[in-house]
């Protein structure tokens, strides 16, 4: 099977999972409607995902009997089943025929959810996964056990403790789903199954699962700990200049625009997407698109730009920070950018996997003024909020 691909416009939910009775986490209230550091478990969990910019719908699976809890929910709920593979199953139902290429399935339980995991399993997605999880390597001694005797050892090597979320390509889970007889512990058993190959990407100590009551505890920890810990918060602003030269058209921020001229430029001289890349190299302090794409290097002669803000959002990735948004400016007097704007923003969000509402593109003239308003050429300026948690 293939991967539905980030090169066309994607969408990606996350379907949380929350129906289940939780017994061994103990209290009158099932373990995802009981508070911890303020809130409830399943709304620290749902604002990680409504607060990720590469999420763009959020569905929540919980039980008939918890409709009231459902209703103060900001997002949409569906039933789900007697077990967690038929909630799933019920979930994925649901987002079937809304657009969804990507989805996200992640126990409620597991509220000390990070940005960066969720990150690190869309952007495995992004590069060709056909499925990515979450895991921690397990580092322990591990025996076998009767009662309180130990009975053997088991050897550790590439054993790993599994997390959610767990993400695949919408249609390929779905199918797997609907194939599966049920009873699988995760919805990575249930893709292997079909044949879906499985990244793992790294884990995180702090999305641990509530399962008993103890549990709470240690999570409150890690909440309260990530609430008083001081995000790191980027600001960068990039500049781009273009001379136009003959020729029938330009291309704006990843949109080809037929004009009565070109624009000049060793790469295709998009000089908008060129904006946003030096914006974001620029939050990292990592220069700009001349210092990782020489234009004295021929390899880089008509390259597509896709490819320099590709490396930009991978280079902030890997830094641990995720891109909030970009605002970029278009300053020219013709071709005129409002009618193009929408398709400008789709396609620079789906190269940065952001949900367009987090991409900004506009545009202004200089009044007739200077070589901008004598339509020799075009500029951009652009600005990147990048944050780490």
């Amino acid at each position: 099977m293939t991967n539905a691909s980030f090169d066309s416009p994607s969408r990606v939910a996350a379907l949380i999972v929350a129906a289940g009775r939780g017994t061994r986490a103990g209290g009158v209230l099932p373990k995802q409607w009981q508070n911890t550091a303020g809130k409830s478990v399943a709304q620290w969990t749902l604002n990680a995902f409504e607060a990720h910019p590469q999420v763009q719908d959020v569905l929540v699976v919980t039980h008939p009997d918890d409709d009231a809890f459902a209703q103060q929910l900001s997002v949409p709920t569906v039933h789900g089943g007697a077990t967690r593979d038929a909630s799933v199953k019920a979930g994925l139902n649901a987002l079937k025929g809304l657009g969804i290429t990507h989805v996200l399935i992640h126990d409620v339980a597991r509220a000390g959810i990070d940005p960066v995991t969720i990150s690190a399993v869309i952007n495995a997605l992004k590069n060709g996964a056909e499925g990515a999880a979450p895991a921690l390597a397990v580092t322990d001694a591990l025996w076998h056990g009767d009662g309180a005797k130990v009975t053997g050892t088991q050897n550790r090597d590439g054993l790993f403790r599994a997390q959610t979320p767990q993400g695949f390509a919408f249609d390929a889970i779905h199918a797997a789903h609907l194939a599966h007889p049920g009873g699988a512990a995760d919805d990575v058993e249930v893709a292997r199954a079909a044949g879906l190959d499985v990244t793992i990407v790294p884990g995180n100590e702090r999305n641990l699962k509530i399962t008993t009551p103890g549990d709470f505890a240690r999570l409150e920890e890690h909440l309260l700990a990530t609430q008083e810990h001081k995000m790191d918060i980027r600001l960068g602003n990039g500049f781009d200049v273009h001379a136009f030269e003959d020729g029938d058209h330009v291309i704006l921020c990843g949109v080809r625009i037929p004009h009565t001229k070109a624009l000049k430029g060793h790469s295709d001289a998009d000089v908008g997407m060129h904006a946003v890349t030096d914006a974001i190299y620029g939050a990292l302090a990592e220069g700009d698109i001349g210092r990782h794409f020489p234009p004295s290097e021929a390899e880089w002669k008509d390259m597509d730009s896709a490819l320099f803000l590709k490396h930009a959002v991978d280079l902030a990735t890997a830094k641990g920070f995720v891109i909030s948004n970009i605002d970029c400016t278009l300053i020219c007097e013709r071709p005129k950018i409002g009618p193009h704007a929408a398709a400008m923003m789709a396609r620079m969000g789906d190269i940065m996997g952001l949900a367009s509402d987090r991409v900004s593109i506009k545009a202004t003239t200089s009044e007739k003024l200077g070589f901008t308003g004598r339509e020799e050429g075009i500029a951009a300026i652009a600005t990147a909020t990048l944050v780490k948690p």
